[in-house]
């Protein structure tokens, strides 16, 4: 007798459906998958017979044919445990083949015909409802991320039988439904705040502006200034998630495996900070079935890379694709897959080797040609991709010590939303460009004319600071931003000078 139920497989961060044909018959007792399975998916024949058995259902007993289609899209992994038990059942006699009507079911057996947590449960659930599938079985742990599709009705299960039950009418079970305005409004809580960070008004201003543009950052100064402090606090003031940004984060996060039971949609924007040791596939993805590294999972957020010059050079040049196209593309030979990785990076060093370079309280004994080694450990493309360099100084006592709490981050964060509306009004219709940051040199020509008095100030800046092409195009992007902030549509003086001081490094450092 033959039998279909539907399921689905993850490639990249999408999900594609697959229909699941069992065929029992006679003949030597043997179950056969077919339908370009991988390791995982072959012997999940003997796990589904096993869990069929501990869970009081006949077994087959002549020849069992299981089909994964399409037949050239490989499948991985044992999340079609499940859907073959029950596509089983119903080709020998056990369910009526109707109940798996507009159904998708996912989830992996344990030998005892319990029900296992999978990976990947939101890319399969919106795939489902696009299909226009009615209802989900999944296992009990993933129920409430797939209850955050909405128009699709969860059914959690804890194991084989409850699964059959419930499809044979016997056993009701309850869909799984979840509050999605309560999820985002305990979201918005961070553990941290700027109105924590003390002094340091210069680069909180200047990371006010970064993160109001989308410009990625570089924080250079001694050790113990606040760089990390500063950096960990930068996803309080990017904008609000909506529900998009977040299912996105989300189906990210659950090919990873990275999302907790307790967390079905991932409301806060994330903040990844890999230690300098990480490699290349580390950052960017890879492995044998390809999964998303560091920089797909601050997608929507931030990537804080410390101790920038200390990373392996290799690891870092492979960035620069990704940082250009926001997205990562993965080859192998079994399949390629796309990443999303749309972040903003926040890179942290010190001045020198030791780290005291320009201190006034601390001499520097690193010699020149230290210094020059461990800088061009930076590449000048890298470099290219980064709009905005700034210092941050030690403190003073006074400082250290006051009683005075910082501005708070829902302040800032404000701010910041205000001119993200600006830039979004502005780039609508144009494909790749959402801020400041991402504009070309035609969109730069277009919004970043300056006014006289503006024109003549960068002018001069060019000429006496000795900045390159690079620096000048990235101060109109960088003083557009601050324009935004100030609600101005016309680029002032004042702007520009503002945006000289965060590329002032470029002649310190790098020249």
């Amino acid at each position: 007798m033959l039998s279909m139920i539907r399921s689905g497989a993850v490639y990249g961060i999408d999900a594609h459906a697959i229909e699941i044909e069992v065929n029992t018959g006679d003949g030597e007792p043997k179950i056969i998958v077919v339908g370009l399975p991988d390791t995982a998916v072959k012997e999940s024949g003997d796990r589904v017979w096993t869990a069929l058995r501990n869970s009081g259902f006949a077994t087959p007993v002549g020849r069992t044919t299981i089909n994964l289609a399409p037949a050239n899209l490989r499948k991985e992994g044992p999340s079609f445990d499940l859907p073959i038990a029950l596509a089983l059942l119903a080709a020998s006699g056990q369910l009526e083949p109707q109940t798996l009507e507009d159904t998708c079911v996912v989830g992996e057996l344990a030998l005892s015909g319990e029900v296992r947590k999978v990976r990947g449960i939101l890319p399969i659930a919106l795939q489902a409802r696009d299909q226009g599938l009615r209802r989900m079985i999944v296992p009990f742990d993933n129920a409430a991320e797939a209850a955050v599709v909405r128009e699709l009705e969860v059914i959690p299960v804890s194991n084989l039988r409850e699964a059959a039950e419930f499809l044979a009418g016997n056993a009701p079970i309850a869909p799984k439904v979840v509050d999605l305005p309560a999820l985002f409004e305990e979201g918005n809580r961070y553990p941290f705040d700027f109105s924590e960070v003390k002094g340091q008004e210069y680069a909180k201003r200047a990371l006010e502006v970064a993160m109001a543009g989308g410009h990625n950052v570089l924080l250079i100064g001694p050790p113990g200034t606040g760089k990390s402090m500063l950096a960990k606090r930068m996803p309080t003031i990017q904008p609000a998630l909506d529900l998009e940004e977040a299912l996105e984060i989300t189906k990210v996060h659950s090919i990873a495996g990275l999302l907790p039971s307790n967390q079905p949609l991932v409301s806060l924007r994330p903040f990844r900070a890999p230690h300098h040791t990480v490699s290349d596939a580390g950052l960017l993805g890879g492995g044998a079935h390809p999964m998303p590294g560091e920089v797909s999972l601050a997608h929507r957020g931030v990537l804080f890379l410390d101790e920038l010059p200390e990373f392996d050079r290799n690891v870092l040049e492979v960035m620069r694709q990704p940082l250009e196209d926001g997205q990562v593309t993965i080859a192998r030979a079994a399949a390629t897959v796309t990443f999303p990785c749309r972040f903003m990076l926040v890179a942290a060093m010190n001045p020198c080797p030791c780290g005291y370079l320009g201190d006034p309280r601390r001499e520097c004994r690193c010699g020149s040609a230290l210094i020059q080694r461990y800088r061009s450990r930076i590449s000048g493309p890298l470099l290219d991709r980064i709009d905005i360099h700034i210092e941050v100084p030690a403190m003073r006592y006074e400082e250290l010590s006051s009683l005075q709490p910082g501005e708070a981050s829902a302040l800032i964060r404000e701010r910041v939303s205000s001119a993200r509306t600006i830039q979004q009004q502005r780039f609508r219709g144009v494909n790749g460009v959402h801020c400041n940051a991402n504009m070309g040199a035609r969109e730069t020509a277009r919004h970043c004319t300056l006014a006289g008095d503006a024109h003549a100030l960068l002018r001069h800046a060019i000429g006496e600071l000795n900045f390159s092409a690079r620096a000048y195009d990235r101060i109109l992007k960088v003083s557009r931003t601050i324009a935004d902030l100030a609600g101005r549509e016309e680029i002032s003086a004042d702007d520009v000078q503002e945006a000289i001081q965060y590329r002032t490094l470029d002649r310190q450092l790098w020249v």
